[in-house]
């Protein structure tokens, strides 16, 4: 491996061994929470919800409940690991490393992905064991779990940065993850709400990386899948920019 590379790699390796040693809580719990949906919403709202042609309820949502957990576990590696980080004052030592603005935001970024995707392998297993779920084009699968990993990885290292306390993010999370996440199609196709609120809808861009991953396993959905992805590709070229600006300037982390 390049010399360059190595702190990179170290701090990739730092994260992911942080999450793992409590995967229980950070892998097992979230896997469990996210079935309890499926169990609960599946079994009162499978006649009850229109879906896409020749698919139960509960096919159409498991789609975007892995997609749910994958954006909220990426999100909360990020930005728990700097806040934490921060408040301990561990961070000293990693800005101290002769490691780069662009190679910090890549090792975080790359384990938020790694988490993101092993809570979502872990809800789809559940998925295609038992409720038969298909696989119409598993590249866009890939591709929409690995980009919104990496966006939602990003989004926490933003909140982790300019958080100085775990009620500020706390708060980030809870007014602005959670309700963009559950408004975002996980239960429902948007065709079935009344005309303004599929028009509001459309201006969440969580709902674009739901709809495109929904894509890879249907090959339906609301909207085309190129403007997902151009939408999901948009947003994580614009908060990967951010990043790179506030580790740069060394915004609440120099301080």
């Amino acid at each position: 491996m390049n010399s360059r590379w190595l702190g990179c790699w170290a701090l990739f390796i730092k994260e992911i061994r942080r999450f793992y040693s409590v995967v229980v809580q950070t892998v097992f719990a979230p896997v469990v929470a996210t079935l309890l949906y499926l169990l609960v919403f599946g079994q009162v709202l499978e006649t009850q919800i229109e879906t896409y042609s020749g698919l139960t309820y509960s096919q159409f949502l498991i789609p975007g409940l892995v997609m749910m957990a994958i954006l909220q576990n990426a999100f909360s590696n990020t930005s728990s690991s700097l806040i934490q980080s921060k408040m301990h004052g561990n961070l000293t030592f990693v800005l101290l490393s002769p490691i780069s603005s662009f190679e910090l935001y890549i090792a975080f970024v790359a384990a938020a992905i790694v988490r993101g995707l092993a809570v979502g392998v872990g809800i789809l297993v559940v998925g295609v064991l038992g409720f038969d779920l298909t696989w119409n084009a598993p590249g866009w699968v890939l591709v929409f779990a690995v980009l919104s990993a990496a966006m939602m990885g990003g989004l926490g290292m933003i909140a982790g940065i300019l958080s100085d306390k775990y009620d500020q993010l706390a708060a980030f999370q809870n007014f602005i993850i959670m309700p963009l996440t559950f408004l975002s199609g996980v239960f429902y196709s948007i065709h079935a709400l009344p005309g303004m609120w599929q028009q509001v809808s459309q201006f969440n861009p969580f709902f674009y990386m739901v709809d495109g991953f929904r894509y890879g396993f249907f090959g339906q959905s609301d909207v085309s899948v190129y403007l997902s992805l151009a939408v999901t590709v948009f947003f994580l070229v614009i908060i990967s920019a951010i990043n790179l600006i506030l580790l740069r300037k060394g915004v609440k982390i120099r301080e």
